[in-house]
């Protein structure tokens, strides 16, 4: 019997990914998502996750969701304009909207549904939108779907950027906006946000940028990529959209908008992702809300993640590890090579350290990499044996044509 004509167009497809050391598979953790974790049955040092500050672990927040769980139950059961709507997402709402500075927050199931709900809401077939190339992919889909002129400009090229929108000069009808991450999730480096700030400004265009990366673990007191660049000492205004996420540095889930009174409700009327998705389980967002109170009322973690990361530079720098220039827990090593950064990722691996290896689409083709993140609890022995491994594994020979390792 022959397979049908999509069976056979799948089968296709997939071998061509493999050909290309392209293929992705997924490895099963059992238990916690910490620092130490069990992956396929291996024990492992965790080196690719976005738990920035260790609190996906957190007992604390683990309890937040049990004593909800108990009063709230498991869902919400229908969309928050429905009856979906708990006093729990309210008040971790608003607590979001005082932590982060702005009137309003308005809670996500995701990040990439708040990219995508704030950008076909707001945007329209005649309104031009001006995005990083680098940007993450909910901000490329969410910028393609909403109709306007789309266009990518070069990786943080201010010069680009004024360009684009001195073109529609004098012109106030359609809306022109820049969207960019602050923290460019594969490469660690920050946008240059001052300079887009006041480009808008001059202009009469408007800013969004997901912090997805920066919030919780940037800034004196974890509020992200503008609150670090103001602190060393740059002067903007602040992005009239601000996106963000809590399944990073606060160890939970969902993503959340947060801006103007005019903003929230206006994305409450419009933002399909938002008004047509049940609304996140109460609990998950009384865990939120006891990770925001944390990062609020402990720095230490933000000062052991940075600490470990300076640790991790200066010990890179010393065996002459190639590292990519960032200040944020992201630390890529560049290999290029697709089947060279599998063959590294399994090694370490081997090794009871997990470092994903990152190749395209995710990065442009030739960058392929390993993506390391530091975290608060991670212990200085830890960073030392990474260190030492990343230093045996960057002369690796050719990956076997039947690894299969955990990538993106």
């Amino acid at each position: 019997m022959t397979g049908s004509a999509l069976e056979h167009r799948l089968q296709a497809g997939l071998e061509q990914v493999r050909a290309q050391n392209l293929y992705r598979t997924r490895r099963v953790i059992d238990g916690g998502h910490g620092a130490r974790i069990r992956v396929d049955g291996r024990e492992c040092i965790n080196f690719c996750s976005n738990d920035y500050l260790g609190l996906a672990a957190d007992p604390r927040i683990a309890e937040a969701a049990r004593a909800a769980l108990s009063h709230c139950g498991t869902g919400s059961g229908a969309a928050a304009l429905v009856s979906g709507y708990n006093h729990e997402h309210r008040a971790l709402e608003e607590a979001l909207a005082e932590f982060t500075g702005r009137p309003r927050a308005l809670l996500f199931s995701t990040g990439w549904a708040a990219n995508l709900g704030v950008l076909r809401a707001l945007l329209g077939k005649d309104d031009v939108l001006l995005a990083d190339e680098l940007n993450h992919a909910s901000l490329i889909d969410g910028g393609r779907l909403s109709g306007a002129h789309y266009r990518r400009i070069p990786h943080a090229d201010v010069a680009a950027f004024a360009a684009a929108l001195a073109e529609g000069a004098g012109d106030t009808s359609p809306l022109r906006m820049i969207a960019t991450d602050s923290v460019f999730s594969m490469d660690g480096d920050l946008a240059p946000l001052p300079q887009l700030a006041n480009l808008v400004q001059q202009h009469g265009a408007a800013l969004m940028i997901d912090d997805a990366h920066g919030f919780g673990v940037l800034g004196p007191r974890g509020r992200g990529a503008v609150e670090l660049l103001t602190a060393q000492g740059a002067v903007f205004p602040d992005p009239e959209i601000y996106v963000a996420t809590l399944g990073k540095a606060i160890g939970c889930g969902g993503a959340f908008v947060a801006g103007s009174e005019a903003l929230i409700e206006y994305l409450i009327q419009r933002a399909r992702s938002w008004i047509f998705s049940t609304a996140p389980p109460p609990a998950l967002a009384a865990a939120a809300r006891r990770g925001l109170q944390i990062i609020d009322q402990e720095p230490e973690h933000r000062r052991r993640a940075l600490a470990n990361l300076q640790r991790f530079r200066a010990g890179a720098a010393q065996l002459g590890i190639p590292l990519a220039a960032s200040q944020t827990p992201i630390q890529p090593l560049i290999v290029g090579d697709a089947a060279r950064a599998l063959e590294m990722s399994q090694r370490l691996f081997e090794q009871g350290l997990w470092v994903a290896a990152i190749r395209p689409p995710t990065v442009p083709r030739g960058t392929s990499r390993l993506r390391i993140t530091l975290s608060a609890a991670h212990r200085d022995e830890d960073i030392d044996r990474l260190l030492d491994a990343l230093a045996r594994v960057t002369d690796s020979a050719s990956v076997p044509a039947d690894l299969a390792a955990s990538t993106v």
